[in-house]
């Protein structure tokens, strides 16, 4: 009985031993999966406006401090004081400008790498709450193979570094259900995110303890649990408390109100959209993984009893909600409802993967991959078209449509390897649009800012504040030309330039004529504007 025993003991062992290695090994392929679709071509393209431009711009003058200033617990923009977010991110990005230099690789680089690191993580989160590896296995593939997520994930923004936290932060709940000592990891985790973007760690962290009241409520008694959360706190508390005293009212109203609990119910600069907006973007950009969305859902629904689809119904449905609420909406506010999707598609794919062979595929299935592929070779032809060539998203749409007929074709014989083809299409064709110039479509809604920042950098002006005839600001151009660039009225600019002795304005060609400005000079022209200033002589 006790030879029996032994055997079995080291059988168990051994096969936790392989089950480890072979975890290993797919983390291992995830990873690198994950950072090559990140990473690749990452700082060939400009920084675009908003997010990306102001986060470089802090970093950047966090990185010009003084060694031993306290700039970095007191970032400022373009010379004022930033109270918008809390500097976590900022401080990785100037870390990185003082190995690699201030570049746009350098910018996108620390976020990037977070955010390919949520691939695996996403993979451990699964292997904590699915019985099968698969299940795990499809929604890390789906997770990295979601246009949204790597797109954003890639930029130089705050969203994916937040969300890689947030899943650490899952994946150290989910573990501590068997090991309490993961509870400090939980408190660690809601603090970097609460670092990362302010007040939306109270939002994620709030799923976090919906989730345990439904699935394992006696976390939420353990003193282990909130003595983790306590010691995440701290950090954030003395950040909060350093700005208050340090700015006084202003940074109460200015950080916390106006730029984080306003934005609850107020539109901040016109960013104003119906309810169902963000239903929109996940409808807009989650193909072809839409198809199964519906699907998995409802087999979620249906097993609402198991704790995966407690945490994914939670996950969705309390932040969905808490965002489609929310009077400002912006397209990357949605990003952290994407692992929770892929969890629910996982968890469906797996089961499909499972089911004993059929003659065919649901004709829905069949119909939406024979419609993509139709789409994507009609894209494809029209840039072929002589007046509208572009070999890039040839190959891009040519790698879709040609995914997705392999994809139905095996579908419509009942072959369960029509998941692995659209995987690793779906792979291929973002690997080709992130090797491309067209994965920041944005940078072609104004005029390209380097070589007006180029221009204005060979001119080197005394002003570090220029007036634009631009309808708005755009913090790229002040990025790369290192001054800040404020549009203004054309009433404005002329009472400026008779009140201000040495006047720069940064003019169309519109502008430049529709002005009259006397004693005008022209310092430099390039690319339709013209920076100048009054002739003193």
């Amino acid at each position: 009985m006790q030879e029996g025993s032994f055997i079995w003991g080291r059988l168990e062992k051994q096969h936790r031993t392989v089950d480890k290695w072979i975890d290993w090994v797919w983390v291992l392929v995830l990873l690198l999966a994950a950072v090559l679709l990140y990473t690749i071509n990452l700082g060939h393209l400009p920084l675009r406006d908003w997010d990306e431009g102001t986060v470089a711009q802090v970093a950047r003058e966090i990185w010009r401090a003084p060694f031993g200033s306290m700039h970095w617990l007191y970032p400022t923009l373009g010379g004022q004081p930033y109270h918008n977010k809390p500097p976590l991110v900022h401080l990785l990005i100037a870390w990185a400008y003082s190995l690699g230099g201030v570049n746009e690789w350098t910018s996108r680089l620390p976020g990037a790498l977070l955010s390919a690191l949520s691939v695996p993580l996403l993979y451990y989160i699964g292997r904590e709450i699915f019985h099968q590896r698969w299940a795990a296995i499809y929604s890390a593939l789906t997770y990295l193979t979601m246009l949204p997520v790597v797109r954003h994930g890639r930029l130089a923004m705050l969203d994916g570094v937040a969300v890689c936290f947030f899943m650490v932060m899952m994946l150290c709940l989910l573990r501590s259900r068997r090991n309490l000592r993961y509870c400090l990891g939980v408190g660690i985790a809601f603090g970097l995110i609460c670092l990362t973007k302010g007040l939306l760690g109270f939002l994620l962290g709030a799923i976090a303890l919906v989730f345990l009241f439904w699935d394992t409520p006696r976390l939420l008694t353990s003193r282990y649990m909130w003595t983790g959360i306590l010691l995440g706190i701290l950090p954030v508390a003395y950040w909060y408390g350093a700005q208050f005293v340090h700015y006084g009212n202003s940074f109460t109203e200015t950080g916390m109100m106006e730029q984080s609990l306003r934005r609850v119910w107020k539109s901040v600069e016109g960013h104003s959209r119906p309810p169902w907006y963000y239903l929109l973007e996940i409808f807009q950009y989650t193909w072809p993984w839409l198809i199964f969305l519906p699907s998995s859902l409802r087999f979620t629904w249906e097993n609402r009893n198991l704790s995966w689809a407690k945490l994914v119904l939670v996950w969705c449905a309390v932040y969905l909600i808490a965002i489609s609420l929310m009077e400002t909406k912006l397209p990357w506010y949605v990003f952290p409802i994407y692992p929770g999707i892929a969890l629910a598609c996982g968890a469906k794919l797996a089961e499909i993967e499972n089911t004993p062979i059929l003659s065919s595929y649901p004709r829905y299935l069949l119909l939406s991959l024979v419609f993509i592929s139709i789409l994507g070779s009609g894209v494809c032809i029209y840039y072929s078209l002589e007046d509208r060539t572009q070999p890039d998203l040839q190959q891009i749409f040519a790698a879709v449509a040609i995914t997705m007929a392999i994809a139905a074709i095996l579908a419509r014989r009942g072959d369960r390897q029509f998941l692995k083809i659209l995987f690793w299409g779906s792979y291929v064709s973002l690997l080709l649009l992130m090797k491309s110039n067209d994965w920041v479509w944005e940078l072609n809604e104004a005029y390209p800012v380097k070589p007006v920042a180029q221009m204005i950098q060979q001119a080197n002006p005394p002003a570090k504040k220029i007036y634009t005839s631009f309808d708005y600001r755009r913090p790229s151009l002040d990025f790369y030309s290192d001054r800040t660039i404020l549009p203004a009225s054309s009433t404005e600019l002329k009472d400026y330039w008779q009140s201000d002795k040495q006047p720069y304005f940064l003019l169309d060609k519109t502008a430049l004529n529709n002005l009259k400005l006397e004693s005008i000079k022209v310092v430099k022209h390039d690319s339709g504007w013209s920076l100048v200033t009054k002739n003193t002589k």
